[in-house]
């Protein structure tokens, strides 16, 4: 089923409430005005009665009543007046009614040992009267004053129809300008529906938001926020794709040349086996480049949400990152040493980027220092700091080492121009800053919180 949409749950819920109020007004009106005009024929049918009491009913005679009757057939009714509202009847103790008000009272049946009010169904329709019994002073006759109780109904009826007749008008009324007002109010979430409906899929400009109502803004602000995300995030994107086909077309190239020459070699065996040689070696180059590809692209859905963060043990970390390069430092006689103050650059974190940033660190270090030299690793007031001596790096390329494929010109070394990217990339994830300066020492990457 179709969900409702929200303009039309909105009036239908005024149409709902408007009319439970109208039917509540409804009912309030009829149950008090019923109460009140019950009260006041109640009286009128009691005074009635008692000035019928006090009358001398002695020298009534069945001439008395065709005369009475004749003489209500002539009167002229100019009145809105129910004449059949209200009868009474007289009856003395035998039973016997000796005279009535020449209408209903002639059907009123005698009930002998009654007082007060009565309801009865009288007459061969069976209507329902309320009938008020009576002794005159002198206890010589019983007085009977009736009405119908469909008259008192058709009184209640008339009374709350004056009343929510207004009603009905007034909220008829209300729920138009409601419509409207709602209507209207609506107008520019469906003016932004509209506009981006009708935008390309590469338009991420943001949306008008200065002459929205101050309910709809936030809304408007996060999609605003939003498509600037996606747009820088497409616009990585395509640089990294874009830089990443020009980076892998150059040792495929490369590759395609050393296995063109390993086979036209023929049986000149030290020039094939230096070409597959080459060839192995642009082999490892390529696969160095897709593993930071690959890391690098894996980077990107790590948000940093504390929810991906845990607690990081520094010292293993940097232990089983030195154990890692251990031979290869060994290999160029390179002494990798570790100084720490027991402070920490991060306490939450996730430990396998952190394992990335320092192998990265390590393998540039290790690549461009000479052999014999020294790293170091230190930990020092809540900063990293990885340091290899006898490497230096010309100062107008420092502020450009973090630039994805960026590799200082005069290498000998074989490198993808991403691994300090890298670092600099997992540092801000976990809300830390890196800089790159020639200390007195040598070339120093510094990690440290913002």
């Amino acid at each position: 089923m179709k969900k409702l949409s929200l303009q039309f749950r909105l009036i239908l819920s005024f149409i709902c409430i408007a009319g439970t109020v109208w039917l509540s007004a409804g009912a309030i009106s009829w149950y008090e005005g019923k109460e009140q005009l019950d009260e006041f024929f109640d009286t009128y049918q009691l005074l009635l009665a008692r000035q019928l009491s006090t009358a001398d009913w002695d020298n009534i005679t069945p001439e008395t009543q065709i005369k009475i009757d004749n003489i209500l057939k002539n009167l002229e009714d100019d009145g809105d007046e129910d004449e059949d509202s209200l009868g009474f009847a007289i009856f003395n103790n035998k039973g016997e009614m000796i005279f009535n008000d020449g209408n209903d009272g002639r059907i009123f049946p005698y009930a002998p040992g009654v007082s007060g009010f009565l309801n009865m169904r009288i007459g061969h329709k069976k209507k329902l009267w309320r009938i008020l019994w009576v002794k005159t002073t002198n206890h010589q006759y019983s007085i009977a004053v009736g009405q119908k109780m469909k008259f008192r109904s058709k009184a209640a009826w008339e009374l709350v129809e004056e009343t929510l007749i207004p009603w009905f008008v007034g909220l008829t009324i209300l729920l138009i300008a409601s419509i409207f007002i709602v209507n209207k109010s609506l107008r520019p979430l469906k003016t932004i529906a509209e506009n981006l409906r009708r935008r390309s899929p590469d338009d991420f400009s943001p949306l008008e938001s200065k002459i929205l109502p101050s309910e709809i803004k936030p809304v408007v602000n996060a999609l605003n926020n939003l498509f600037q995300k996606i747009s820088t995030m497409l616009q990585r994107e395509r640089s990294f794709i874009t830089d990443s086909a020009h980076e892998l077309r150059s040792p495929l190239t490369a590759l395609k040349v050393q296995l063109d020459v390993a086979l036209l070699a023929d049986d000149d065996a030290k020039i094939r086996n230096q070409a597959l040689l080459n060839l192995g070696q642009g082999v490892d180059r390529a696969g160095r480049l897709v593993e930071q590809l690959l890391a690098l692209s894996r980077l990107e859905s790590f948000t940093g949400n504390n929810s991906e963060k845990q607690k990081l043990d520094w010292q293993n970390i940097i232990e089983t990152s030195i154990k890692e390069h251990k031979e290869a430092a060994q290999n160029q006689q390179i002494k990798i040493n570790f100084e720490t103050d027991n402070s920490q650059p991060a306490k939450l974190g996730n430990p396998l980027l952190w394992f990335l940033l320092l192998r990265n660190l390590l393998d540039n270090a290790l690549r461009y220092s000479p052999n014999g030299e020294n790293i170091f690793i230190k930990i020092q007031n809540g900063s990293l700091s990885v340091i290899n001596t006898g490497t230096k790096v010309s100062e107008k390329y420092l502020p450009r080492l973090s630039e994805r494929f960026f590799r200082p010109p005069g290498q000998t070394q074989s490198g993808s121009g991403l691994g300090l990217s890298i670092v600099e990339r997992i540092a801000r994830l976990h809300e830390c800053s890196c800089s790159f300066r020639n200390s007195p020492e040598g070339f120093e990457v510094t990690i440290k919180p913002l």
